[in-house]
């Protein structure tokens, strides 16, 4: 168990150095094609593991279907606003709005799933969407100023988190009668195919990739260490612990994130930047944290 809960928090540290390599790499990459690479590559790396087994249970259409969805949302989607957000925002931005993944499903799984909230997972998701409205506006609507100039960016940022938690809803079904990596897979290829479209259009509009040393280095380590591996490691710990002790982790990417962004980017960090962190960390802790017995 110990190792488990070292790997969630080894995950997460890992998780919170994508935005700002996601933000360097954008520099050189165009996002829909670093968003293509990183599909492609991360399904390659993943296929290897993904091989069915004699004993694992066939696809149906609905779960075929269910996995298509899931890659057009879940991945296509999600990458392709977070990577529009992170070149209109700021790396410290998106790593605070992860938050917002967490928070939908909250919201979102008692219409989907037929799962209700608790009076305290409630309160939880009312402190984290306060603190992420005080991160977009980087104020407080009506009392102080004008919104900040990224703040385009960073509603597409609040896009991505709602469709990273689609690939959750749409798959909470499908990973309770398939192996996790294999729909992973499945799912990775039919996100790349989603975002070929745009890619192209990208491309057509003459949007150019320069493949530096930075470039390289940045896009494959989005692709094989925080889309493959990191989902493995994630994966293999999430398996020995329960889901909402494990989600608790998901704390240390606001707060890596955000201190990464500023002490290597130089991001500014005002106070309602901080303020709506510790409004997002202290939303989490108290619809995740453990319970009274």
């Amino acid at each position: 168990m110990i190792l488990a809960y070292l790997t969630l928090l080894g995950a997460n540290v890992v998780y919170a150095t994508s935005y700002v390599a996601t933000r360097v790499t954008l520099g050189s990459v165009p996002p829909a094609t670093l968003a293509l690479a990183r599909l492609v590559i991360g399904s390659l790396v993943l296929a290897p593991l993904a091989r069915p087994r004699a004993s694992d249970p066939t696809l149906s259409r609905a779960d075929r279907r269910a996995i298509a969805r899931m890659g057009i949302l879940g991945f296509a989607a999600a990458y392709v606003f977070a990577h529009w957000g992170i070149a209109r925002s700021t790396a410290t931005n998106a790593a605070l709005l992860i938050v917002v993944e967490p928070v939908s499903l909250m919201l979102l799984s008692p219409l989907y799933l037929g799962e209700r909230l608790s009076r305290r997972e409630a309160m939880g998701a009312a402190l984290a969407v306060a603190g992420s409205a005080l991160v977009v506006l980087n104020g407080i609507p009506g009392v102080t100023g004008t919104l900040v100039s990224h703040w385009q960016g960073d509603l597409l940022l609040v896009l991505a988190g709602l469709a990273y938690a689609s690939y959750s809803l749409l798959g909470r079904r499908v990973l309770e009668r398939h192996g996790p990596l294999r729909v992973t897979a499945r799912s990775l290829v039919w996100g790349a195919a989603g975002i070929l479209p745009v890619a192209g259009v990208e491309w057509a509009s003459g949007a150019r990739a320069a493949w530096t040393a930075t470039a390289v280095a940045g896009t494959l380590y989005l692709a094989v260490v925080i889309t493959a591996l990191g989902y493995v490691a994630w994966n293999w710990a999430l398996a020995r612990v329960p889901a909402p002790r494990a989600a608790i982790f998901l704390n240390v990417q606001p707060i890596v994130g955000t201190l990464l962004g500023a002490a290597l980017l130089g991001e500014p960090l005002t106070p309602f930047t901080i303020l709506g962190g510790a409004l997002i960390v202290a939303g989490l802790a108290v619809a995740f944290g453990p319970r009274a017995r």
